[in-house]
């Protein structure tokens, strides 16, 4: 067990109305058919990364994930000469930390290559549906409370006995190791008044380094953490970059020079 899971989301009327359209993304164990799964709003990045961290903490880092060539799990983007000298692909951000866990991830180049998960989706798609709508379930937090309590009791039923009893799991890490690499990680130039540009804002750097870039982690939680060399760095939001004594040194010498040539 854990050798291999199959990944994939389900793009469905979960709640018939009642609620938003969302998206299953599911696990299923390809030894034993177990399965792990969470609704999101949408099928990318960050709920690739939080659902991969709860299926990790109920079993155990996996040897391997399949999942399809959906851009979330594999990268689009062209190698670049870089990539090529190093005969690297160029890899997503999901890819990227299934790199760091040390999980190889497997490209799916069909759908009949995914079998079990697409299977697995054809049951659920007709029996959760009629549950939630039996649970009055319309909304993400509540069908998400419903499948703890529901996966349990389907994966006794329909888990196969592995053919292999072992169970390759690797251990979880500790919570905090896992957070910080099922995230999305950026590098941003840091400029020489120590501010950042990302996603649209402007960032104060606390700390006073001597550095071209810094990493910016933007967890699945919503938080963000800013590191250089692995060390945590103190920050905070601004809406315009600071006005330092440099700055201010070198205006009254322009607005000088203006006078000077209009006279």
């Amino acid at each position: 067990m854990g050798e291999l899971i199959q990944l994939d989301g389900s793009h469905h009327d979960w709640f018939e109305g009642r609620g938003p359209r969302c998206v299953l993304m599911a696990y299923i164990d390809d030894a034993n058919s177990r399965v792990c799964a969470r609704f999101y709003e949408y099928e990318g990045t960050l709920p690739a990364m939080d659902s991969f961290q709860h299926s990790i903490r109920q079993y155990g880092i996996p040897l391997a994930v399949y999942a399809d060539k959906h851009t979330t799990y594999q990268s689009p983007a062209p190698p670049t000469v870089d990539d090529q000298l190093a005969g690297v692909k160029p890899t997503s951000q999901f890819g990227r930390a299934l790199s760091e866990l040390a999980v190889e991830l497997i490209p799916a180049h069909s759908p009949q290559a995914k079998g079990r998960v697409a299977r697995l989706f054809q049951t659920v798609q007709d029996r959760l549906v009629k549950e939630l709508r039996l649970a009055e379930v319309s909304t993400l937090e509540a069908a998400n409370r419903f499948l703890e309590r529901d996966l349990p009791i389907y994966n006794r039923r329909v888990a196969v006995p592995p053919a292999q009893a072992a169970d390759l799991h690797r251990p979880r890490p500790a919570h905090r190791e896992l957070d910080r690499m099922l995230c999305l990680k950026t590098i941003r130039c840091l400029r020489k008044d120590f501010t950042i540009a990302y996603q649209g804002g402007l960032y104060q750097i606390h700390e006073t380094i001597r550095a071209p870039h810094v990493l910016v982690e933007e967890h699945v939680d919503g938080t963000m953490r800013i590191t250089h060399q692995g060390r945590s760095l103190g920050f905070h939001a601004i809406t315009s970059r600071p006005d330092h004594p440099w700055r201010r040194r070198l205006r009254p010498e322009r607005r000088t020079q203006a006078t000077v040539a209009r006279t």
